[in-house]
């Protein structure tokens, strides 16, 4: 959930006649200005529209599906649902809707795959107000009857596209099918496939799409390179890549769990700090890599496409694609983890030579162009003003990290 914090304290979300309540949970978290997406969604969906949603991670969704689902329970009773593709996303959405809504007592409960059912059953008991779930949690309880969505008033899919890319498209037609006496719903995406325009079509032919930001789009400020390498030298050039961005928070993608695990432990064996995530690690360590890796105890994460989306961690300097999605589309969300909020980011991807003409398809998605270095440099050899992969050599410029911010360090 990205928001721009206004130094004049002029909370510009009063314009949109939200409570008191919610402005001063605003005014108390530094939130002041609506992001792009907020400001067009925000009138809409605060007037009972059924939304449909076309926006990066990274923009300010939560709240702009957030906020109207807030006012609305709150105003009229009811229940909202948000459904969501991983856990992390879900423990991340219900503690952001927590905040907004502590002053009015929001309960929100978090329905998870990983963890007690016994819990969760008992937490619905108490009827909270917002229910966090994934599919295939949700819908084992909706079977069991142990949760039916009568009470249901606003229902929001939040990245709708990964969730089908999971695999979970008879889960979310099943739910849908189960809120069709839902007054409200919205739907958020970044990219729109066919099977969600048919799901549209079917359950939400009479919402409003609005799109911010074209499909494909990666932040402004991020820049894009590939290194074209044996695929035995890419720990080598990892290690490299590591000691020159040494003040920099990264973000390392993998495309299997096992490349996760070994290459988390490669990079320990280095000297850096590193956590993993990915499906063979429990809730409690995925949560737990993640919050250090956000407070910086760990400085480098390694992570499977479980992380691409929806994980909200501040001034990532670096996106490493170690291996390429096996999805090109994904390209987008892996480096979206970047270059956030107006700050500057830097992609770079391992490319092996057969993957050679995934390049031209990835700058043909995201409609820029990826400079491309050949790795016909001796990892031994230095070279005057290019590094030893035949890229020019960094600026001065770097990030250091102090109290959990990232101050830039000033030219020598």
């Amino acid at each position: 959930m990205i928001l721009i914090k206004d130094t004049k304290n002029t909370n510009r979300f009063a314009k949109f006649q939200l409570n008191e309540k919610t402005i001063s949970s605003l005014n108390h978290l530094d939130f002041f200005n609506p992001t792009p997406i907020q400001e067009k969604v925000l009138p809409k969906a605060l007037n009972g529209a059924n939304i449909i949603g076309i926006a990066q991670t990274g923009t300010g969704k939560t709240l702009a599906y957030g906020l109207p689902m807030i006012e609305s329970i709150m105003k009229n009773d009811g229940q909202g649902l948000v459904v969501v593709p991983t856990r992390e996303l879900a423990d991340q959405v219900g503690d952001s809707l927590r905040q907004v809504g502590r002053l009015w007592g929001l309960k929100c409960s978090i329905i998870i795959g990983g963890v007690s059912q016994r819990k969760q059953v008992s937490s619905l008991k108490n009827n909270p107000h917002i229910i966090i779930a994934t599919p295939g949690r949700l819908l084992d309880l909706i079977n069991q009857n142990k949760l039916n969505l009568h009470q249901i008033s606003v229902l929001t899919l939040d990245e709708a596209d990964r969730m089908l890319d999971d695999g979970f498209l008879p889960e979310i037609t099943k739910i849908l099918e189960a809120a069709k006496s839902v007054k409200q719903k919205l739907l958020f995406s970044a990219t729109m496939p066919k099977a969600i325009s048919s799901l549209i079509n079917k359950f939400m032919s009479d919402s409003v799409k609005i799109e911010v930001t074209p499909q494909g789009t990666t932040p402004d400020k991020l820049k894009h390179e590939a290194f074209l390498i044996p695929k035995n030298n890419k720990t080598q050039l990892l290690k490299t890549l590591l000691e020159e961005y040494n003040n920099d928070s990264v973000l390392i993608f993998t495309r299997t769990k096992y490349g996760a695990k070994k290459l988390a432990k490669d990079i320990r064996n280095m000297g850096h700090t590193a956590a993993e995530i990915h499906s063979n690690r429990t809730q409690a360590q995925r949560k737990t890599a993640l919050k250090g890796f956000a407070d910086w105890k760990f400085r480098i994460l390694v992570a499977t496409d479980i992380a691409s989306r929806g994980i909200d961690v501040a001034n990532i300097g670096l996106v490493i694609n170690f291996d390429l999605p096996d999805q090109l589309d994904d390209y987008v969300h892996r480096v979206g983890r970047t270059g956030r909020a107006g700050k500057e980011g830097q992609a770079i991807s391992f490319v092996i030579p057969p993957q050679k003409h995934s390049i031209k398809k990835i700058e043909k998605l995201i409609g820029t162009k990826i400079s491309t270095s050949n790795s016909k440099y001796s990892l031994d050899e230095n070279v005057d003003d290019l590094n030893q992969f035949g890229r020019k050599k960094r600026n001065n410029k770097k990030y250091y990290h102090s109290n959990k911010k990232f101050y830039k360090r000033d030219k020598k």
